[in-house]
């Protein structure tokens, strides 16, 4: 099997769908698979890992740090020398053409979609995810989706919660889909001995890892922790993390014990300090995974989430808590955990995420892979 990655994200936001294309590329190599990796770069150039062959294609800055292939026959020209058996893209737009050229080969294409297009321009605009979209661009949404759907092979998804976006257009062409959840590095995301003391001035340590960008809430946690601060619930937000909307997070923050430590290169570090948190909050309502939920579940720190959007299905009643995506419903919950035995919660933590192996997804997508291959070439 020679599996073709086109990962066309690059940018500062991309850290999670990052670390699972790194790991699952990672696997496929380990299972026997070729592997080869496209992403934008400044420069063209090619080179060889132990996880395969990266090539990157030269591509211009469009704002925010990202850098953007524009030119996907120039794609096309390094998939005709790698000759691959099979597609994964990431992205749902700017690569489309190359799925053209894939079907007339007769080259399999997989879409993994990682994000809900309704509830992330829902959530961008500033309007509750399931509600606030005009008319036209709902419109736009449901056609794009159609597009996909005839586009690809096969599309994969991560929960039930982003299988409703394409569960009946797909149906509706015969475009299979799969649900396939991702994993977390067990081995580096561990539980440490300074998780299980309290702390000595009966201080709740909460945690917020993840980019600062409206799509992911962070206003959402950060207002968990202020509702607390107002109630006279001693507690210290720790928040992990850059983005656009850092200033507005500390306006927000002001006057509450919040701290924001900034992007943390070392994921060895990253998994000490949730490691050393009571609650992790992930709240938000409209994410069709959550990898930051994973990796707190196994620091053995339980988790606080909003009671819908793909992470809720992460988290159990022994790892963790939910609420409605509002300040005071999610505060209620932390309160909930707070009280209970910690140890438990804890251990309950770490067995949640021993459920979400990567070995398992590579696995499943290798089987998503070769089951679109001979459907591909039928």
């Amino acid at each position: 099997m020679r599996i073709a990655q086109l990962a066309n994200f690059v940018g500062p936001a991309s850290g999670g769908m990052r670390t699972a294309v790194a790991a699952l590329g990672r696997g496929y190599v380990e299972a026997g698979a070729e592997r080869l990796l496209v992403i934008p770069g400044a420069v063209d150039r090619t080179y060889d890992t132990e996880d395969g062959t990266v090539v990157e294609v030269r591509a211009p800055r469009v704002g925010g740090g990202y850098r953007l292939i524009v030119e996907p026959w120039r794609v096309i020209d390094v998939l005709e020398r790698f000759g691959p058996t099979s597609l994964e893209l990431s992205d749902k737009l700017t690569l489309l053409p190359v799925t053209r050229w894939a079907r007339r080969q007769g080259v399999a294409s997989v879409l993994i979609s990682h994000e809900r297009l309704d509830d992330m321009v829902a959530m961008r605009t500033g309007a509750v995810p399931g509600t606030g979209l005009d008319v036209g661009t709902r419109a736009s949404i449901g056609l794009l989706n159609r597009v996909l759907v005839r586009a690809f092979d096969s599309i994969v998804v991560t929960s039930r919660y982003a299988e409703q976006e394409f569960r009946s257009v797909a149906d509706a062409v015969g475009c299979p889909i799969r649900r396939v959840p991702l994993g977390v590095d067990l081995e580096t995301f561990v539980p440490r001995a300074e998780g299980l003391a309290p702390d000595p001035d009966g201080v709740l340590r909460l945690a917020l890892a993840g980019r600062l960008s409206r799509e992911k809430s962070p206003h959402l946690a950060v207002a968990t922790a202020v509702e607390l601060h107002r109630r006279g619930r001693a507690v210290r937000l720790d928040v992990y993390g850059e983005g656009p909307h850092r200033d507005e997070l500390e306006e927000l923050a002001s006057g509450a014990p919040v701290t924001f430590h900034g992007y943390l290169d070392s994921r060895a570090e990253l998994a000490a300090r949730l490691a050393a948190a009571d609650v992790a909050l992930s709240v938000c309502p409209g994410e069709t995974f959550g990898l930051a939920v994973l990796e707190a579940l196994a620091s053995g720190t339980p988790v606080v989430t909003a009671d819908r959007g793909g992470a809720r299905e992460l988290v159990d009643h022994a790892s963790g808590a939910w609420g409605s995506p509002d300040a005071a419903s999610l505060a209620d919950a932390v309160e909930r955990l707070a009280g209970r035995p910690q140890a438990a919660l804890r251990a309950g933590a770490r067995a949640r995420a021993e459920r979400f192996p990567w070995t398992h997804a590579v696995d499943r997508l290798l089987a998503v892979h070769e089951e679109t291959r001979r459907l591909a070439v039928a």
